[in-house]
């Protein structure tokens, strides 16, 4: 299982700081995983823009194309902080 940790306002706007899930075969990178997480709507959609957030894989940043798995850490924070 993928564990996906959130930070800053993320935490209080999903009501979690990190979740594990299993990632369905279809999210295959960064890109793929925000567009899984939007789909659950609301805050999710508002928040997890691509231009919104920065991702880090493995504790490294990571582009839009950076490959994801179940055997990752994936954190997402924040672009801009307030």
């Amino acid at each position: 299982m993928a564990k996906i940790l959130y930070f800053s306002i993320l935490v209080d706007k999903f009501g979690r700081s990190s979740e594990e899930v299993a990632l369905p075969g279809s999210v295959t990178d960064v890109r793929t995983l925000l567009a899984w997480l939007r789909a659950r709507g609301g805050d999710w959609e508002k928040s997890l823009r691509e231009d919104a957030v920065k991702v880090t894989v493995n504790r490294q940043f990571a582009e839009v194309d950076t490959a994801v798995n179940d055997k990752m850490e994936i954190a997402i924070v924040p672009a801009r902080l307030g």
